[in-house]
């Protein structure tokens, strides 16, 4: 997964889309605020499904410990999800979550990564759960004066998303906490 930032967004709402249902908002916010949440629905969309893909393709040392611990973040993030859907039904909006939906909004490259060690997919999880958390907290910073109520929703992902991507880099560390293994096993 590549670093993608909120500002290079294509936004497909429209003031013309959204008739306001939170008192207090105007269109203008409301239609900035569902276009930002909608960009978030397709990460974490994108996020579990990587997350699942990872847990059936993972082998090696430590399989069943990796293996095991994809699972409730796999859950965590599908009800994330599940609540940035349901906020953009609640702003006037309607969350698109269709695959088409999610590889036609995405900014990053797709997993790339099939069968293969635990080191690798590890790695390359922390590259993933770095975009999210990137991008989580600058919506966080757009949201901001927007409407607070979302704000606060993706704060709350943050925890979760920042304590898996902690899961996932001690496996990676060495006794001095360092992340020892910086890049992906390569096989030649």
């Amino acid at each position: 997964m590549t670093n993608s930032t909120v500002s290079e967004r294509t936004d497909d709402t429209t003031s013309d889309d959204v008739r306001t249902t939170v008192a207090g908002m105007d269109n203008d916010a409301t239609v900035s605020v569902i276009n930002c949440l909608q960009d978030r629905l397709v990460a974490t969309l994108d996020l579990q499904l990587t997350l699942k893909h990872v847990h059936w393709n993972v082998v090696g040392m430590n399989f069943i410990a990796i293996h095991e611990m994809l699972d409730p973040q796999v859950d965590t993030v599908r009800l994330q999800s599940d609540q940035l859907a349901e906020r953009i039904s609640t702003l006037g909006g309607t969350p698109k979550g269709t695959p088409a939906a999610i590889v036609g909004r995405r900014r990053w490259d797709d997993y790339s990564i099939d069968r293969a060690p635990t080191v690798q997919h590890l790695v390359a999880l922390d590259d993933v759960y770095s975009g999210v958390i990137a991008d989580h907290r600058a919506a966080v910073d757009e949201l901001g004066d927007l409407d607070p109520v979302s704000q606060d929703v993706i704060i709350g992902h943050l925890r979760d998303l920042e304590l898996f991507q902690w899961f996932v880099r001690s496996h990676l560390m060495d006794a001095t906490g360092d992340v020892a293994h910086r890049t992906t096993y390569d096989k030649s």
